[in-house]
């Protein structure tokens, strides 16, 4: 994971990071919105277990009986093609951003600057999520307990990395524009 970390403060230069916001911020209004209307359709306004912070096994049942069987089937599709590239454009975004606010605000031995992998770690989460409620999905009726109790924590913890690290983006953002005006004095 370190080599991972240092391969990154080395890669994300300036303009990879802006080419990350512009995908990030295309994929937010042009993709985002259409993929979030077909869920909804499926779900019958119940939500989706993978927008939800914490959900139970059961309820992970309820949404797979409401979606039927079409709505099933369009679930796990829409986790093997949009929820494949979705979590690819975020973590490039949060980890370039991340990666280059940390290497413009900390000092290179800085160990707070291993932050930079908390996007990828999420991403991860968000993968296996993905994996273990679209084992559900396609199973049902059979009842997977299995992937039915480990996907709420994998939820979760694709959240709290994910959440963690837009709070990590913008503390250091403000780091480094604290640093730059100081400069700038």
């Amino acid at each position: 994971m370190i080599k991972l970390s240092d391969w990154m403060f080395k890669i994300f230069n300036g303009w990879l990071v802006l080419l990350a916001i512009v995908v990030f911020i295309l994929f937010m209004i042009f993709v985002l919105p259409d993929q979030a209307q077909k869920a909804d359709e499926y779900a019958k306004g119940n939500g989706s277990p993978d927008t939800s912070f914490f959900y139970t096994p059961e309820r992970l049942f309820e949404l797979a009986e409401v979606y039927g069987e079409e709505g099933r089937q369009a679930y796990v599709r829409a986790r093997f093609t949009f929820d494949l590239v979705f979590p690819l454009a975020y973590v490039f975004f949060l980890a370039s951003t991340i990666s280059w606010l940390l290497k413009n605000s900390l000092a290179a031995e800085n160990p707070w600057r291993r932050l930079n992998l908390a996007p990828i770690i999420g991403g991860l989460f968000d993968l296996l999520e993905n994996t273990s409620t679209s084992l559900v999905m396609a199973g049902y009726p059979e009842r997977r307990l299995w992937a039915a109790q480990i996907a709420p924590v994998l939820t979760l913890l694709k959240w709290v990395f994910v959440y963690g690290s837009f709070v990590i983006l913008f503390v250091f953002l403000g780091v480094w524009i604290f640093k730059k005006f100081k400069r700038g004095s």
